[in-house]
């Protein structure tokens, strides 16, 4: 059985991902033509087209798709060897690729990267997306780490792990002139405008079981799952912010906002998440060191 050729793979995984014939004959600095005929070449020895032309773009088939997907960890994998074993016999500095979830408070990100931020010998690079995205560039070898404040679900085929970083607690939290003197935190509940997470949060199913407790009918003048925007929304005297103090730290020790109560038996937890890898990123250990994992 003849073996895969990768030089026809290479140029099969740029036209993939361009989704056009020249855009990718540029990139790899060939013509139109050489594409093209390796492309053809490949689908020879697959015995399936890989892609359907659809006026001037080219659209993966249900073959391509699954040949772009073994594409991507083959390519992924070996920049990995490379950026790996390469940065532990040079002196070049150290990177740390970072997926965040994007409603994520940016107070928590700097907390837990805090070892890392200012060394010389380390970059770090941060992006920002929903959490399907980051995992799906966590198994692609293009993140080294996904923060988030959900556990993802998995099954057997999916090959992360969760480390437990933190749990922080929630609280009602307001401007001065909204809060006011004084006011029992059952009445700030029920009378104020509140500012909720969203319903699809780990918070949220805590705090309707306390309002249902409390027989309150809450108020709701936003739902918002971005806690940047709830900080923001709490800071413009909008409503009373449900939510972990770090969110708005900075705001708490100008007294731009009070901090009301803590709620109890309300908190937000802090995933991380990682694969299990041969050669995981160094930098990494210092910064899970401790912390609890679990398969999933």
């Amino acid at each position: 059985m003849a073996e895969l050729n990768f030089h026809h793979l290479r140029y099969f995984h740029m036209v993939a991902h361009e989704g056009n014939l020249t855009r990718a004959a540029q990139r790899l600095n060939v013509s139109q033509s050489a594409v093209s005929t390796q492309i053809r070449l490949l689908e020879e020895r697959l015995g399936y087209p890989l892609f359907e032309r659809r006026g001037r773009t080219l659209i993966l088939t249900e073959a391509g798709r699954i040949a772009l997907d073994h594409a991507d960890a083959i390519f992924a994998a070996g920049d990995e060897l490379l950026n790996t074993l390469g940065e532990r016999h040079s002196r070049q500095r150290q990177v740390l690729r970072v997926g965040s979830q994007a409603t994520l408070s940016r107070n928590f990100q700097i907390g837990f990267l805090q070892p890392l931020i200012g060394r010389d010998d380390v970059e770090i690079v941060i992006r920002s997306g929903a959490l399907g995205e980051l995992l799906a560039g966590l198994e692609a070898h293009r993140i080294d780490i996904v923060l988030a404040n959900i556990a993802p679900q998995r099954d057997a085929a999916t090959p992360w792990i969760t480390h437990t970083i933190a749990d922080q607690p929630v609280s009602l939290i307001g401007t001065p002139e909204l809060v006011g003197k004084a006011a029992q935190l059952e009445t700030l509940l029920a009378e104020r405008p509140l500012i909720l997470p969203t319903i699809d949060t780990s918070i949220r199913s805590g705090l309707d079981a306390l309002f249902n407790r409390l027989a309150i009918r809450p108020k709701i003048a936003a739902e918002v799952d971005d806690m940047a925007m709830i900080r923001l929304l709490a800071r413009e005297g909008v409503g009373l912010a449900i939510v972990p103090p770090i969110v708005v730290k900075d705001e708490l020790e100008s007294a731009a906002l009070v901090e009301v109560e803590r709620l109890s038996g309300l908190e937000e937890i802090f995933y991380a998440i990682t694969l299990r890898r041969r050669f995981p990123n160094p930098l990494l250990a210092g910064l899970l060191q401790g912390k609890p994992e679990q398969a999933g």
